[in-house]
């Protein structure tokens, strides 16, 4: 597996860091994230807020637009769009109880390209909380470069959207992604649905720890955009996690479209509740059956606490 798909292949792998690969799908470009110069970093840190919490946010009118946008044809439009070859073996279908706070994150990339990430309803003072990976919001190392139109589709399956679509309001995400693309993790807020309901008035909300030591059993879930199920569909992978530079891994395969699906501790298949303690963010590019989550720390904390306030 290689660090970059051909051009006909309709995907991409960003570098994320070192030898590891980005699981976002990015429709029908091809848009490798270039390396940025290290004093251009060094410049963009210095003109940057102290605030370790960088903010994406969408008007009123954008986030009208971005529910326009994503129509039935489109979506199913975009799975066909990419194909990146066989699911598993170690990435099964989902077939348990449904996953109400498990959804596709659907949007327009940098690059002008429609695609979609997985992401997850958490419990929050403000009931419309979503975690997912900051590169699902916006490229690292390169603060102009965010994504728009986005939609969270939770309990999306073959077409349906038993709970609607809401609007992504906000994206809080790491300051550290922003200038050096370390730290990919993200917290979006999302509007009310249609009735006015909140999300997780809705469909219920994952439990989140913090500063949790990798380990024990994890269920990782996401639409990864390999067939049949071309993101149509939910699967999981099992594995006990642990530590890898900084980071923390469990076997799977999932690849493309995966990309922020939660990492859940202590889950209960029978319920479809656990506990959040990482989210998709990487494969390793020399292991593509590991795939790496970050260790959610305090600055992770403090990405969710400004999205959970908001």
């Amino acid at each position: 597996m290689s660090d970059a798909l051909s051009e006909t292949s309709a995907s991409v792998r960003r570098p994320l860091r070192g030898r590891a690969m980005g699981l976002a799908v990015a429709g029908a470009a091809l848009a490798l994230a270039a390396p940025v110069p290290a004093t251009a970093v060094a410049g963009q840190a210095r003109a940057a807020s102290a605030d370790p919490v960088s903010v994406l946010a969408y008007t009123a009118k954008e986030r009208q637009e971005a529910l326009t946008y994503w129509t039935p044809a489109r979506i199913k439009a975009v799975g066909k769009s990419v194909d990146l070859g066989p699911t598993g073996p170690k990435a099964k279908p989902w077939q348990g109880t449904a996953m109400k706070t498990v959804g596709r994150l659907f949007f327009v990339n940098a690059s002008g390209a429609d695609t979609w990430c997985t992401a997850t309803a958490v419990k929050s003072a403000n009931r419309s909380a979503v975690m997912t990976a900051a590169h699902c919001v916006r490229r690292g190392s390169s603060p102009d470069n965010t994504n728009i139109a986005m939609v969270f589709v939770p309990g999306y399956s073959k077409g349906k959207m038993p709970y609607g679509a809401f609007a992504v309001r906000s994206a809080a995400t790491p300051r550290n992604w922003e200038n050096d693309s370390t730290d990919d993790v993200s917290t979006l807020v999302v509007d009310t649905d249609k009735n006015g309901l909140k999300l997780t008035d809705v469909v219920g909300g994952q439990d989140i720890d913090f500063n949790r030591p990798a380990g024990g059993t994890i269920s990782s879930f996401g639409y990864s955009a390999t067939r049949p199920q071309l993101g149509e569909e939910l699967l999981r992978c099992v594995g006990t996690a642990k530590k890898q530079s900084g980071l923390q891994a469990i076997p799977c395969d999932m690849s493309g479209g995966s990309s922020g699906g939660p990492w859940l501790a202590d889950f209960n298949a029978t319920t479809g509740k656990g506990i959040l303690v990482s989210v998709n963010s990487s494969l390793d590019s020399l292991t593509p059956t590991q795939m790496q989550g970050e260790v959610l720390g305090t600055l992770a904390k403090k990405v969710y606490d400004r999205a959970q306030h908001s």
